[in-house]
């Protein structure tokens, strides 16, 4: 979903290794960096302070990024990971017919499909954590509302789980509360930052890659990622990241085009 080429790795090694010398880094003129994304924010994440941000407070689609949200729920809702969930129609794309790889009818822990939402950033999956939750979608996208409203995501609403809907809308500023929150939950930590793996899918083995392909270059140590795309949110990323010796949160909303930043 998005490619980050090495110019990111030079622009957030700046911001982490400018801000000691200078600690109104955050104040930098957004219109002086090349970056284009629409709006950002790089954080230190030990001391919360921010090293750069740009349109921070813009309201913007989020595209798949709400899959974290959609992870944090099921595991908040304590239902058993190793129960097998069935893909039914009512798990298809309709609204972007995007393509998936679980077919309709297969059989899917839900261990597995949350795994494949964070990672592969599978629709169905998403779809599917959803509709099983106690009480159906309705009730998952009120629990959705109702955990950021107590984090204090104050301009953030979902009308999803997949981020399919482009009324699925956040700010830069409400994110990095989101990271903070999706941090704590050691096994999100640990399936959005595979670079890759294989899963089960009606009795075949199939490898299914992340689509933050920095996580399969050594030179990058990221701790939790999660894309996003829709052609109303633009290239989407968030992540933490250890960059220059800090521990950094990171948010890239609505880059325009796969090369960029």
């Amino acid at each position: 979903m998005i490619r980050i080429v090495s110019f990111s790795l030079i622009f957030l090694f700046a911001c982490a290794t400018t801000h000691a010398a200078y600690p109104d880094t955050a104040n930098l003129d957004p219109a002086k960096l090349w970056l284009r994304s629409h709006a950002a924010i790089v954080m230190d994440q030990q001391s919360g302070k921010l090293l750069y941000q740009k349109n921070a407070s813009d309201i913007l689609p989020i595209a798949s990024i709400t899959k974290l949200m959609t992870a944090m729920v099921t595991i908040d809702a304590e239902l058993d990971m190793e129960e097998a969930i069935r893909i039914t129609k009512a798990d298809k794309d309709t609204i972007k017919y995007s393509r998936s790889r679980l077919p309709v009818n297969s059989v899917v822990s839900r261990i597995d499909l949350l795994r494949l939402a964070l990672m592969a950033s599978e629709n169905r999956a998403a779809a599917a954590l959803a509709r099983t939750h106690p009480g159906g979608k309705a009730k998952f996208i009120a629990a959705m509302n109702a955990k950021s409203k107590a984090l204090g995501m104050k301009n953030t609403q979902f009308r999803d789980s997949t981020g399919l809907i482009a009324t699925n809308r956040s700010t830069a500023k409400d994110l990095t509360i989101l990271l903070k929150a999706a941090w704590q939950y050691p096994l999100i930590r640990r399936t959005s930052g595979l670079g890759s793996s294989s899963a089960d899918i009606g009795g075949k083995t199939l490898e299914f890659n992340n689509t933050n392909r920095l996580l399969r270059r050594a030179n990058w140590q990221i701790g939790m990622s999660k894309t996003g795309y829709i052609k109303e949110s633009g290239r989407c990323l968030v992540m933490q990241a250890h960059i220059a010796g800090r521990d950094l949160f990171i948010i890239l909303l609505n880059a325009q085009g796969k090369l960029s930043s």
